[in-house]
C-alpha cells in the first residue's frame, strides 16, 4: 500500500503490528528512447507489487539522483552526493522516529550506490535498527533472469524498456546499438558523455518482446517480495 493512498491514522494503526517500511529512491535522467522517469517508476512499481499482498506501505519515491554524468542531456536532474545522502538520512530519521525499524531501500539507479554506505552509518547510529539497500534490477536471481533473455543488456536498452516505461508516440531503432565502453564513460565530462552516447543507450537492442519483459518482472517483484518476508535481524 502506498503511503499517498493512506491517513496518518492508518499508519499509527500499522505501527502497532508492524514495523516495515519501503522507500524507493531513484533518478530523473535520459534513457534514450525511455521516460526520462525510468530509474523512478520502476524501483516504484517494483516495490509497490511486492509489498501490497504483504500490507508494507511504500513511501514516495526520491525521485532525484546522483547521475552527474548525463548532466548534458535535457531533462536530466543530478543531485550532489552530499545532498542525496541528506535527504535519504532525513527521510530514515523521520521514519525512525516514528517507529518504523526496518526499511527496505528500493533503488532504482546505480549512481545512487552512495546510499548504501550511508545506510551502514545510520543503522550503527541506531540500534535495533535494520535497513536493507536493494538495486532491483542486478539482485542475484533478476541478473540472472537478464542474462537468460539476452546477456547485451544496459542502460536505456531493453532491459529497461517495459510498457510503463515506454514512451507511446515514441518508436526506437529495431536494430541493436553496438555496445560502448561503458568504463569510458566514468572519465569523461557531460559533453563526451553525450558525444560518445548519441542517443544514450549504452548498447543492445532497444526493445524485447511484452512477454519476455513480463516474465522479467515477476521475477523481480517475487525476489523483491522474499527481502520484506524473511531474513530480518
Amino acid at each position: 500500500m502506498m503511503i499517498s493512498e493512506m491517513t496518518w491514522f492508518q499508519v499509527e494503526e500499522y505501527l502497532k503490528q508492524d514495523d516495515r517500511a519501503v522507500l524507493p529512491i531513484g533518478s530523473t535522467e535520459q534513457h534514450g528512447f525511455l521516460s526520462l522517469s525510468v530509474d523512478t517508476i520502476l524501483p516504484e512499481k517494483v516495490a509497490r507489487d511486492a509489498a501490497e499482498p504483504l500490507g508494507v506501505p511504500v513511501f514516495p519515491t526520491v525521485n532525484y539522483g546522483i547521475t552527474p554524468y548525463f548532466k548534458a542531456f535535457p531533462g536530466t536532474v543530478s543531485l550532489r552526493i552530499d545532498t542525496m545522502l541528506a535527504i535519504v538520512r532525513d527521510v530514515l530519521d523521520a521514519l525512525f522516529s516514528q517507529g518504523f525499524r526496518r526499511i527496505l531501500i528500493v533503488n532504482g539507479h546505480g549512481g545512487n550506490n552512495p546510499v548504501q554506505a550511508l545506510a551502514s552509518e545510520w543503522m550503527a547510529d541506531h540500534p535495533g535498527t535494520s535497513v536493507r539497500f536493494h538495486n532491483w534490477w542486478n539482485s542475484p536471481r533478476t541478473w540472472a533472469k537478464v542474462n537468460a533473455i539476452d546477456p547485451v543488456a544496459s542502460h536505456a536498452s531493453w532491459m529497461e524498456s517495459f510498457p510503463w516505461t515506454q514512451i507511446g508516440n515514441v518508436a526506437p531503432p529495431r536494430e541493436a546499438k553496438p555496445m560502448v565502453e561503458v568504463d569510458r564513460v566514468r572519465t569523461m565530462d557531460p559533453a563526451r558523455v553525450r558525444e560518445m552516447l548519441g542517443d544514450g543507450n549504452f548498447g543492445g537492442l532497444y526493445q524485447r518482446p511484452d512477454e519476455e519483459m513480463l516474465a522479467l518482472w515477476q521475477v523481480a517483484v517475487e525476489e523483491t517480495r522474499e527481502l520484506l518476508e524473511s531474513g530480518w535481524p
